[in-house]
This record gives C-alpha cells, sequence and structure tokens, in this order.
C-alpha cells in the first residue's frame, strides 16, 4: 500500500459498499450486490461490486486488518516522553521498533509533551511492565518517559457504517 493519501471520487455505490462492509465486514459480493438493490436502489452485478471493492483497497480507500476479540487481550494506551539530547540520532530506530512490535495495533504521532502514543494488545498483565523494561533497556536514550494506562472494559470496538455518509456530504459540497 502506498503512504501517499487515496485520489478516489466516490460514487454514491463506494459509500454504499463501504458502509454495509463496515457493519458486516463478512458480506460476500452476491449479498452485497441484493442489498444494494434492495436498500439502496442501486442495480449492479456482484462482479462490479467485487471490482469497485479490490480497486478501493488498491487505492487505499480503506484498510483492512484482523482484529482479535477484545475478550482474548489486554489493552494498554502507551504515550511516550523523548529526551531531545539523543531524539535525531536514535528516534528511527525506535519508532521502527514499536511500529513493527507484536504488539502495537494501534501507533500514531499527536501534539504535546507525549508526541508518539500506541494502543497496545497483551496476553496478560505481567507482559506489560515487561514490554515497558525491555523498550528502555533498548531505547532509553531517546525516551525519557513512557506513560501507560490500562485499558479497562473496552465498550465499542467497531466503526460505525454511518461514519461513510460524511463522503457523499464531501462530494456534495465540492
Amino acid at each position: 500500500m502506498s503512504s501517499d493519501p487515496p485520489n478516489w471520487d466516490f460514487k454514491d455505490r463506494d459509500i454504499a459498499i463501504l458502509t454495509e462492509l463496515a457493519d458486516d465486514p463478512q458480506l460476500s459480493s452476491r449479498e452485497l450486490t441484493t442489498v444494494l438493490e434492495d436498500k439502496y436502489d442501486i442495480d449492479v452485478s456482484h462482479v462490479t461490486v467485487s471490482e469497485s471493492i479490490r480497486r478501493m483497497r488498491d487505492e487505499g480507500v480503506f484498510r483492512e486488518a484482523i482484529i482479535p476479540n477484545e475478550e482474548y487481550y489486554i489493552f494498554a494506551l502507551f504515550e511516550f516522553k523523548f529526551n531531545t539530547e539523543h531524539f535525531a540520532d536514535h528516534w528511527r530506530a525506535a519508532m521502527e521498533d514499536i511500529r513493527a512490535d507484536k504488539h502495537t495495533l494501534f501507533f500514531f504521532l499527536a501534539d504535546g509533551e507525549y508526541q508518539w502514543k500506541t494502543i497496545m494488545m497483551f496476553r496478560d498483565r505481567q507482559e506489560v511492565p515487561k514490554w515497558i523494561h525491555d523498550c528502555y533497556s533498548k531505547h532509553g536514550k531517546v525516551i525519557e518517559n513512557v506513560r501507560n494506562s490500562a485499558v479497562h472494559n473496552v465498550l465499542k470496538f467497531q466503526t460505525d457504517p454511518q461514519i461513510y455518509e460524511d463522503l457523499g456530504k464531501d462530494r456534495s459540497e465540492r
């Protein structure tokens, strides 16, 4: 997948496909064709639906990831504060290791004092301090502090299909 942002001109069909796949990612292209006809009055073949999904995936319009059921893992929010003295020489290795780590589910940059943040997954609570210790051992020159928060009682773990309605609004505002 390219690091460039997707360049996609959304059609009503594309928005409907994304909406329905967010609601039920297991829909086959044949089932999706029926839903598009019944719910959106969009008449297309399952081949066209399948091709649209493939092209949107290839362009990077959406990403597919296998996310385990939250009952199997303990989630933690980690926030990284830097030692600016060693940042220039050591940031890339630290970033690449954290990004590639098997525990990292979501890794992003933020404003403020703690500029790297991750959502991480662990099988048990004992793995969390071990991971932090190992991270400091390897990247202590660049990481001044790791602030971590246990994530309890995950109450929502999905994309709402309605979010894709905004893509149609963006298009009509042009």
